[in-house]
């Protein structure tokens, strides 16, 4: 009856409501349709379609059943949306070009690469795939928890077991209200691994992690990612863009013609759509020098065929089909998954650990489930051996009892038994007293006693439950894992900013000690006599001065290393051109460097080859050698290049093949030659071993290379300098005091620079002000070990030489215009 006295209309603020309402709905759609639990990496959408299937008895060794049962299923019980949601879904989980390892396998037309649709549902089949099992098993024994479905006649799973990390192994993409994630599919077996990593190294570092085991996503169309930087920025912050390339070959042809073969595409592209685009660029003359087009994929593989004309550039219609198509694509990152119910943006090191902390909840629940499982039993098996002890008494007892209530109150109180364990003694058949029966029922505690024990250990031990985990991972990582397919190709600016355009010149890199760095091309400068004034070569602040110069070329690669030991990297066409007086940008907006580091050591690598080193020495003496390629992935955020004692700072860094001989300077003339084999390879992080032993307060302050026929160049903060023969410098061991390369006094100063000179090149002095003067070496007097050397650069009152620096000799004439008489 109604109440009469209650208003029927009840008045509300159409704008909470709204609110209200529309987060609900949002909320909904986050939580219950478009984003994937980090656990089991599924949507519900997925994870109801895996469970009917299961429900159904449609495992991997059963027959294919017609998807239009799975669909009706899956709607009819769990997931109250439209057939074509699940159908769909069901699908893409069954096409090896979707998922990196299908969870359904499909019978029938599944569609395809180029975009076509699967059949309708009544004329496909399906089943559970092998790797799918194991995302359900062990899920009937209390691992998981249970909820009602949408309308109470059903319970479905919350979450599934999932032995192997979905998420990231398959990936995800999904849009939610306000949200969205987009995560990559992974190669199982390097997943695997890092999980099996954390595991057992919970303080393990995302580079660590991307060092050693997890490289980065891994498509099912394999493909080419450009470079690191955006699979490093994924794993880092959850969110990130990647870049990817077709694999394509260049295949030259007796004829002077060539092809171009693409055998493999970017994740998510339409071959038919990316074949259609190709022709009208063709057809419209925007790509000029293609003659045929073909699709001659078949189940073998990819094949698309592009013959080009005979006068045509194959790298450059490679470039411009690059640029202009679906060849290359980018794949943008966002690694959101629900936790405890809410959507998180995780980076690498979250989505693993979520997944290894589920791991231990299933095994710890399964324990629990055996446990009780097993200790049910025993205590039935207590009960029999009381039976079996007491025979004739239980036997006599059970004959005098009128009904069977009565014979188990009797065996009960007689027996001191519980009821479980009484009517099982009521329900054993008489076989089971045969003496073989009877031995079995031992054998069978005894077993169980054991297993008993064994659960209750692991429970008490979290070692014990993830020894499981990694057991159980590694079986699985052995059975279901394979090779990568994506190939991770190194340098992605390089391919981003297609360097093949940038035209390559000679440059001059500048950064001065409050760490602004600018480039200009090598023939800003032009040489001058020895004794020449200088002209200004960058616009500094008062307190500010050049402290560091190399000659490079646009496409080097410049390796900047800091007073703490750090290394980071640009390349030579990354550094922003400026003019000559021009003071450039600040350092820490082309690299990632901290507040409290500074730059202490620049140098140029053409290419990061494997026989190649890095030599490094500090101010306090200590050097290392480390192989180049060990420094071939250095991201923007920088590298440890080596470790560094307390109070010590990087000096110097030089390339060489191994077979080099090292010189070792100090700011009161000390010089050491030793051959660089003295010093064996070490790691990327090693602290090195002593190169030189300091006298008192002297400080390292150069670091060269010296081979025979070359000459000794110092330079002092007064602007002398002078050249010796490198053969009045004899061999030593490392780790020696050095002798005199320089009679240092009061006129000249101390030392700020030694450099290897082959006479033939010029040299740049840069003054504290940012006066520079570059000049011949072969101007500079060549003099013997204990001389003081010749005035290089007439400075003014207060102004000291900062730092000196080798540039490649070019054309140019040498200008004449203020040739100074050196005073000796």
């Amino acid at each position: 009856m109604v109440d009469q006295n209650r208003p029927q209309v009840q008045e509300i603020n159409i704008g909470q409501e709204m609110r209200t309402s529309f987060l609900d709905y949002a909320m909904s759609v986050i939580v219950s349709r478009a984003l994937p639990d980090v656990r089991d990496g599924l949507k519900p959408v997925h994870r109801r379609i895996l469970y009917a299937m299961n429900d159904l008895g449609m495992h991997a060794d059963k027959a294919y059943k017609k998807s239009a049962r799975i669909v009706g299923d899956v709607i009819g019980k769990y997931h109250p949306h439209g057939d074509s949601a699940v159908y769909e879904a069901m699908v893409r989980m069954a096409q090896d070009f979707s998922y990196r390892y299908m969870l359904v396998d499909g019978h029938g037309n599944f569609g395809s690469v180029d975009g076509d649709p699967a059949a309708a549902m009544r004329y496909t089949e399906a089943k559970m795939s092998k790797i799918s099992m194991e995302l359900l098993r062990d899920i009937n024994k209390d691992t998981i928890d249970y909820r009602d479905n949408y309308d109470g006649s059903e319970r479905e799973p919350v979450v599934l077991p999932s032995r192997f990390p979905n998420l990231l192994v398959n990936g995800a993409s999904g849009i939610a209200v306000g949200m969205a994630t987009n995560i990559p599919p992974h190669n199982l077996r390097e997943t695997i691994d890092a999980v099996l990593a954390i595991s057992k190294d919970p303080d393990i570092t995302i580079d660590e992690l991307m060092e050693s085991y997890i490289y980065g996503p891994d498509f099912p169309t394999a493909g080419q990612i450009l470079g690191r930087s955006g699979i490093r920025k994924a794993f880092e912050t959850g969110r990130g863009s990647i870049t990817i390339r077709a694999k394509t070959e260049i295949v030259e042809h007796a004829n002077g013609k060539s092809t171009i073969l693409v055998t493999e595409l970017p994740y998510q592209v339409n071959k038919a759509k990316l074949v259609e685009k190709i022709a009208e660029l063709a057809r419209d003359k925007k790509i000029d020098g293609i003659t045929d087009l073909r699709d001659e994929s078949d189940r073998n593989g990819m094949r698309v065929v592009i013959e080009l004309r005979r006068d045509a550039n194959p790298n450059v219609i490679l470039n411009n089909l690059y640029k202009l198509t679906a060849l290359q694509s980018s794949f943008g990152i966002n690694m959101l998954a629900l936790v405890d119910g809410q959507p998180k943006v995780l980076n690498l090191k979250q989505a693993l650990h979520y997944y290894l902390e589920h791991q231990k909840v299933v095994i710890r629940r399964r324990t629990e489930y055996e446990l009780k499982k097993a200790e049910a039993r025993a205590h039935i098996l207590e009960g029999l051996r009381i039976a079996l002890d007491h025979l004739d008494e239980v036997i006599a007892l059970i004959r005098q009892s009128q009904t069977t209530d009565i014979a188990r109150e009797g065996l009960m109180t007689k027996f001191e038994l519980s009821e479980k364990q009484a009517q099982a003694i009521l329900d054993m058949r008489l076989q089971r007293l045969t003496g073989l029966e009877r031995e079995k029922i031992e054998e069978e505690y005894k077993e169980l006693v054991k297993l008993i024990e064994e659960l209750k250990a692991i429970l008490a031990d979290e070692e014990k439950v993830l020894e499981i985990i990694r057991e159980e991972l590694t079986e699985i990582r052995d059975r279901f894992g394979d090779d990568r397919r994506t190939e991770i190709l190194i340098g992605g600016t390089d391919f981003i900013e297609d360097e093949d355009l940038i035209p390559e010149e000679n440059i001059v890199i500048t950064l001065t000690h409050k760490g602004y760095v600018k480039r200009l091309p090598s023939s800003t400068y032009r040489a001058q006599r020895r004794g020449g004034r200088g002209v200004q070569g960058m616009g500094t602040n008062e307190d500010d001065f050049v402290e560091h110069l190399v000659s490079a070329s646009t496409h080097d690669t410049i390796l900047f290393f800091t007073n703490k030991g750090k290394v980071y990297r640009a390349k030579g066409y990354e550094v922003p051109e400026f003019g000559r007086t021009a003071k450039g940008i600040p350092i820490i907006n082309l690299l990632e460097i901290e507040k409290d580091e500074w730059i202490n050591a620049v140098i140029t690598v053409e290419e990061f080859v494997d026989d190649w080193f890095l030599f490094f020495t500090t101010k306090q003496g200590i050097s290392k050698r480390t192989a180049l390629s060990q420094f071939a992935n250095i991201r923007k955020g920088g590298l440890i290049a080596l470790n560094l004692r307390e109070e010590d700072e990087l000096i110097s860094v030089k390339l060489t093949d191994g077979s080099k001989h090292i010189m070792i300077g100090t700011q009161n003339g000390y010089l050491i030659r030793f051959p660089e084999d003295q010093i064996r390879s070490m790691g990327r992080t090693a602290a090195g071993v002593k190169g030189i032993s300091l006298r008192g307060d002297d400080m390292v302050v150069s670091m060269e290379i010296i081979e025979e026929g070359l000459q000794v160049l110092n330079v002092t903060e007064n602007g002398y300098g002078k050249r010796t023969p490198a053969s009045e410098y004899r061999i030593t061991n490392r780790g020696g005091k050095g002798i005199f390369t320089s009679n240092i006094t009061d006129k000249t100063g101390k030392i700020v620079a030694v450099k290897a000179v082959t006479g033939e090149e010029d040299v740049m002095i840069i003054t504290v002000s940012g006066v520079l003067i570059r000049m011949p070496v072969e101007s500079i007097s060549v003099t013997g070990r204990n001389t003081q050397g010749v005035r290089l650069i007439r400075l003014q009152e207060e102004e000291k030489v900062a730092t000196v620096a080798r540039i490649d000799t070019d054309d140019e004439e040498i200008e004449n215009e203020e040739e100074v008489q050196t005073e000796e």
